[in-house]
């Protein structure tokens, strides 16, 4: 499997700052890759103690049979990872309250493309990097895939989002949980705040909720934030070119309508 290499935070030792109400019942933080899964993971990790806390790994299907005690509702914790749709996933996550991150398509290319040329990633793609692919090129790269390397943006989407659309799984956005990050101390962002802790099965929101988000979503804890990446990432533009947005649109017709964002 591909390796991450993030630098290591200290959210652990600062969760003991606050009081802890135990999970009652399992939580998995479930994604698209590139959609902002340490943010929200970060964030979630202040409101859970950590013995109740899954770290050892970030859960995906071809490993999903060593890690299924992360949702055992007898023992609950706090999980996270990239599970994508199938009856195995469906089963395991039966008694799990499951959030599925999600990210306006447009972008993930972009997040996708930095992280892809960054030092952080380690797969059979090193010949990407350096320049010797354009940014441009790069971008279709990941919008088509590349053959026999890695999957379209279409199959990503499809397996790690739209089949679980519809089920149990609660969807919620990266640019919303950007924007409560940004807002806190609004109305808005409390409101984001309760339902997000609600659907995890958080029933009471702490008092000083505003100062857990605050320390989990730091970004200077996320090895995986756009800053921290290691590597030659200037070249990827921060927006989508137009001709790429046309591009996203025929690969996956219909996608960003039916996740919220056309």
């Amino acid at each position: 499997m591909p390796k991450i290499l993030a630098k290591s935070d200290n959210l652990n030792e600062l969760n003991a700052n606050y009081a802890q109400v135990p999970l009652t019942e399992p939580v998995f933080l479930n994604s698209v890759p590139k959609s902002g899964t340490h943010l929200l993971r970060n964030i979630m990790r202040m409101f859970v103690p950590v013995n109740q806390q899954y770290h050892d790994t970030f859960i995906q299907y071809a490993i999903l049979n060593q890690h299924r005690a992360a949702f055992d509702p007898r023992a609950p914790k706090l999980s996270w990872g990239h599970l994508l749709y199938s009856d195995i996933s469906a089963i395991s996550l039966r008694p799990v309250n499951q959030i599925l991150l999600v990210r306006d398509p447009y972008s993930w290319v972009l997040a996708r493309a930095r992280f892809f040329i960054s030092d952080n990633f380690e797969a059979n793609l090193e010949h990407l990097k350096g320049g010797n692919v354009a940014a441009d090129e790069l971008m279709n790269m990941m919008i088509f895939g590349i053959h026999d390397k890695i999957p379209t943006l279409l199959d990503i989407y499809t397996h790690n989002c739209l089949s679980w659309l519809g089920t149990k799984a609660e969807v919620i956005k990266y640019e919303d949980l950007i924007a409560a990050v940004k807002g806190l101390g609004s109305d808005d962002a409390e409101d984001f705040f309760a339902e997000l802790l609600g659907k995890c099965g958080i029933a009471e929101m702490p008092e000083d909720w505003e100062e857990r988000v605050r320390v989990g979503s730091d970004r200077k804890q996320s090895g995986t934030a756009r800053e921290n990446l290691a590597g030659d990432t200037d070249d990827i533009p921060s927006e989508l070119p137009d001709i790429q947005k046309q591009l996203v649109d025929v690969a996956a017709p219909g996608l960003r309508k039916i996740l919220g964002y056309a």
